[in-house]
């Protein structure tokens, strides 16, 4: 089953639904704490809703279980938190939220993470895909677009 991760920082709007358009993405996961802010650009929940369909023909779907808590983000984002306790923390809350009985594995297939970071490398989307992965005897195959 091929899922993608994406990040909207530092692509243009072409290039992002270049991306996805070249994965085959048929269902955006939108793993973020906030999808409305100004700083999105054309990645505000509303405005991507209609790109998706629009130029992708493609579903969006918000999937709040697989977002990291406010205060959690905050302390990462203050540096108060290194990325491996912040990691260990949200990988913690994963497990509390007991996700992967929660979120039906069809939704993965041509699906496709989305968070903020231009870079899957310290960013909660690659750790939320890799515990579900873990979860659901590695019938994920992944590819982080950017």
């Amino acid at each position: 089953m091929d899922v993608a991760t994406i990040g909207f920082t530092r692509k243009s709007a072409e290039t992002f639904f270049g991306l996805l358009r070249k994965a085959e993405v048929r269902t955006l996961l939108d793993v973020r704490l906030n999808n409305v802010s100004q700083l999105a650009g054309f990645a505000k929940k509303p405005d991507l809703k209609y790109f998706l369909s629009e130029l992708l023909g493609a579903r969006f779907i918000e999937l709040r279980d697989l977002a990291p808590e406010k205060e959690m983000l905050k302390r990462y984002q203050k540096k108060e938190l290194s990325w491996e306790s912040y990691a260990a923390e949200y990988l913690e809350l994963l497990a509390t939220r007991r996700v992967e009985t929660k979120l039906d594995i069809a939704l993965f297939d041509k699906g496709c993470l989305l968070c903020s970071e231009d870079k899957p490398h310290h960013c909660h989307r690659r750790l939320a895909v890799e515990y579900l992965n873990s979860q659901w005897d590695n019938r994920l195959k992944v590819t982080h677009l950017f």
